[in-house]
C-alpha cells in the first residue's frame, strides 16, 4: 500500500479502533496457482492477544477457503473505515487559487497474520455468541443464540468453519485532507457534516 508520510498511522489503539467499528474484512489469500482470493467477512478482534491481536470469525463450510487455505497459511485482511469524495471547491483557497483538484478521503488497516482453521464446535459456539453480541448492543431487544431452538442452532453450527488469524503486523492509512491548509480541511469538514457524513467529518477534525 502507498502511505506517503502524512498519511501514515502508526498507533495500534487507532488501528484496533477502526477494525473494531468497521469489522466486515476483506481477506485476501493464495490458492494453488498462486491467483489471490478475496473474502468479505465480519471479523471479532481481541486486541489483547499477542503483539498486534488476534482476529476470529467463520465461514460457510461450503465456503473452499478453509480447505484451500490450511493452518499455518500466509494472510491479508484489509479493513475499510469511512470514506469520502472531496471536492475542491469546498477549499477556500480553491477560490483565491484554483490550484486544486478534487480526492477521495479515507480510512484503511491492513492485517498480515497466519490463518488456523478452527472446527470444533466450542469456538465456534463462543465465536458466533461474542460476535452477534457486539452487532446486537445496539437493538432494544438484542437477539440471542439462546432464542432460537438448541436443535436449530446445532444445525447451524455444523455448517460454519472457524478460523482465527494471529496478527503479526498492522499497517494503517487515514488520508484525511493533513496536507492541506487547516481552513481547507476544516470547510471541507463542515461541508460533509452538512450533507449527513459525520463520522468522516470527525475523523477530518482530528486527523493526527
Amino acid at each position: 500500500m502507498y502511505i506517503p508520510a502524512h498519511f501514515a498511522e502508526h498507533r495500534q489503539d487507532e488501528l484496533h479502533r477502526i477494525i473494531r467499528e468497521h469489522p466486515l474484512g476483506i481477506l485476501v489469500s493464495l490458492d494453488a496457482d498462486g491467483l489471490a482470493n478475496a473474502n468479505h467477512i465480519p471479523f471479532e478482534l481481541e486486541p489483547s492477544a499477542g503483539g498486534h491481536g488476534q482476529l476470529k470469525a467463520h465461514i460457510a463450510r461450503a465456503n473452499d477457503l478453509w480447505r484451500q487455505c490450511p493452518t499455518g497459511s500466509p494472510v491479508l485482511v484489509i479493513f475499510r473505515g469511512v470514506d469520502a469524495y472531496i471536492s475542491p471547491s469546498w477549499y477556500p483557497s480553491k477560490h483565491e487559487t484554483h490550484r486544486q483538484v478534487p480526492t477521495w478521503n479515507y480510512e484503511v488497516v491492513h492485517a498480515r497474520g497466519t490463518i488456523v482453521i478452527r472446527d470444533d464446535e466450542h469456538f465456534l459456539r463462543g465465536q458466533a455468541a461474542r460476535l452477534t453480541r457486539r452487532q446486537e448492543q445496539p437493538e432494544s431487544t438484542p437477539w440471542r443464540m439462546g432464542d432460537a431452538p438448541t436443535d436449530y442452532i446445532d444445525t447451524m453450527l455444523k455448517q460454519i468453519v472457524g478460523i482465527e488469524i494471529q496478527i503479526t503486523s498492522l499497517t494503517g492509512k487515514r488520508k484525511l485532507s493533513q496536507n492541506k491548509e487547516d481552513r481547507d480541511r476544516l470547510n471541507a469538514a463542515d461541508t460533509l457534516q452538512h450533507r449527513g457524513l459525520h463520522q468522516m467529518a470527525d475523523a477530518m477534525r482530528r486527523p493526527g
